[in-house]
């Protein structure tokens, strides 16, 4: 979830006002270096060496000086042989020691000049050997000017003045406050979480609750997690409230619910924890077994907006209310636990993968809840946030503010490709449909409880899967709308008694969609073989063209709107 996220939930009259009852600093503080403030540069050769297998966090967070003291334990196995960890960590957090295997190295033996922190091994390791680095660090972490589009920790306090603080890193990544591999495909398999507050404070976090250990005036809470997505592992801290209650799935399997939220909202928390089992309903249902089932689903009022932080989601929307029914913030974050965390974009140039996805579950939820008026509401205003200034898919490797900034996809990964996957539903068919999302999600068609694992998944892979569900070639399709800029346009021309359909592409590519054609009371579909196609019409008929609204589609009438919208924003810009 970013930006883009709350664009669309204003557009839709959805949004609630952010930070209403948080009161938040952002302090002078050093910059970012550009290695630390770009998530997935390119992976340096020494990081494709090794394999992440576990990361043991200790980290004491100190509101009063808005500061942390933190130690991470980390071990990996090489997949080649190798001399050096490459680790990445925001230099402006000092590191104090490195130790390998247990034993200190000299201060010459590890630098961290730009944000990559270089460790030379004391002995090489041949691929199948593991080792261990402990990496002692701390101080200020990067502060969020306004989380979660601006990356950080957020210093807050609640009402009653009590500390009140959250992590949000999607942007920058886990480098702002732990030494990682900042790269989507750099999950470490298991991560320990230990999280120490001043009491009474709480620190909900990823994963199972393993502890909690109590030391003078200070707690200790410890978390496990599997296969955490690496900006997913977050800090949560609060004079937080709990409510828990479980879930029977009907995949037989019981699922822990838990909701952290602040004193003086037992009301509207209750009512959000409700929530819950309708949710979970839904996408097992639809889509396939709750990812995590045997650790949580977590959610953690937050003084910021959200984020789909594994197994904690991160929730600031205030209890808005829209007449949606739901809460859009939490669902759309809830649905990254399938498409973000569970099956995860290998590069950030395919992030459609999990913006896309996700956007479209809040209409499919609408009509679920509600029937087809809230669905084709939800598709309609969608269509009026496509800007199809580039590619939702560059075909090579992306930063994330490369993907995420105005002059390229930017909020066309949410939007254009929810209502992309929506015209591909149509095209392929309910069944076809969501056997290529569960073939995406789980690597396989029958997932249950404990018989998949998290996937690393890229736009070819979900082509692959299209095709094999499909039995058909379909690469045309996905090359017209995720791999150009503009949108096709559909040419309707009447001559006499037959109705002349034809697609007009960017650089004339093949895209032989069929058309829906209403005419009087009959419905046809026109082939449009070669991108053209007829049909017999008598010429007093009335004739609508996709009276479904199933095809994504360059329209005139949109374009003269956001045209016309775009230039009273400027005339209201020019007289302030």
């Amino acid at each position: 979830m970013r930006p883009t996220l709350l664009a669309l939930g204003l557009a839709l009259g959805l949004g609630g006002t952010a930070f209403a009852h948080a009161a938040t600093t952002t302090p002078t503080q050093p910059p970012l270096t550009a290695l630390t403030k770009d998530s997935g540069t390119p992976m340096p050769a020494a990081q494709k060496r090794v394999h992440f297998d576990h990361a043991a966090l200790h980290i004491t967070v100190q509101p009063a000086t808005q500061s942390i003291a933190a130690s991470a334990t980390l071990t990996f196995s090489a997949t080649a042989a190798t001399d050096v960890l490459l680790l990445d960590l925001d230099r402006n957090l000092p590191i104090s020691a490195v130790a390998v295997d247990g034993k200190p190295l000299a201060a010459s033996d590890w630098s961290n000049p730009d944000g990559r922190l270089k460790i030379k091994l004391p002995h090489a390791l041949a691929a199948g050997d593991k080792v261990t680095t402990t990496i002692t660090y701390g101080g200020k972490p990067h502060v969020a000017k306004r989380a979660p589009w601006d990356g950080g920790f957020v210093w807050s306090h609640t009402k009653d003045g009590q500390p009140w603080v959250g992590s949000a890193v999607e942007g920058e990544g886990c480098d702002l406050f732990w030494p990682c591999i900042d790269q989507p495909d750099g999950k470490p398999d298991l991560v320990d979480l230990y999280v120490t507050v001043p009491k009474p404070l709480v620190a909900p976090g990823n994963g199972v609750l393993i502890g909690v250990t109590d030391d003078g005036n200070q707690r200790t809470y410890h978390w496990r997690a599997k296969h955490p997505t690496t900006y997913a592992v977050s800090i949560n801290v609060g004079p937080y409230k709990e409510l828990h209650g479980e879930y029977h799935s009907r995949f037989g399997n019981t699922i822990p619910l838990y909701y952290w939220y602040l004193p003086g909202e037992d009301t509207q928390a209750k009512a959000l924890f409700a929530e819950f089992p309708r949710m979970l309903r839904f996408f097992e249902a639809k889509i396939g077994p709750y990812p995590w089932g045997d650790e949580k689903m977590g959610v953690v009022e937050t003084p910021y907006l959200g984020m789909e932080h594994q197994t904690i989601n991160a929730y600031g929307n205030h209890y808005a209310k829209d007449g949606s029914g739901f809460d859009w913030l939490m669902q759309h974050e809830f649905s990254h636990e399938w498409f973000g965390n569970q099956m995860t974009n290998a590069n950030w140039d395919d992030m459609w993968l999990h913006e896309g996805f996700a956007t479209l579950m809040q209409p499919l939820y609408a009509r679920y809840l509600d029937g087809d008026a809230e669905y084709y509401g939800w598709l309609h205003h969608l269509r009026f946030l496509i800007r199809n200034h580039a590619p939702v898919v560059s075909g090579t490797s992306k930063t994330e503010e490369q993907v995420y900034d105005p002059s390229g996809p930017g909020q066309d990964i949410y939007n254009k490709g929810a209502l992309m996957l929506q015209t591909l539903h149509h095209l392929i068919g309910d069944q076809a449909f969501y056997d290529s999302i569960r073939l995406l999600i789980y690597g396989r068609p029958d997932p249950k409880p404990g018989n998949f694992v998290p996937q690393y998944r890229t736009t070819a892979d979900y082509m692959r899967i299209v095709d094999q569900v499909t039995g058909k070639k379909l690469d045309w399709f996905f090359k017209v709308y995720l791999y150009q800029a503009a949108l096709p346009k559909l040419d309707v021309q009447r001559h006499g008694d037959t109705l002349d359909l034809r697609w007009q592409v960017p650089h004339h590519l093949p895209f032989p969609m069929p058309v829906d054609v209403q005419v009087g009371n009959t419905l046809h579909t026109v082939q449009m073989t070669d991108g053209h196609g007829s049909l017999a019409v008598p010429a007093d008929a009335l004739v609508t063209i996709d009276p479904h609204s199933v095809l994504l589609r360059d329209e005139p009438r949109i374009t003269e709107f956001l045209q016309w919208r775009d230039q009273q924003r400027a005339k209201h810009v020019a007289r302030k």
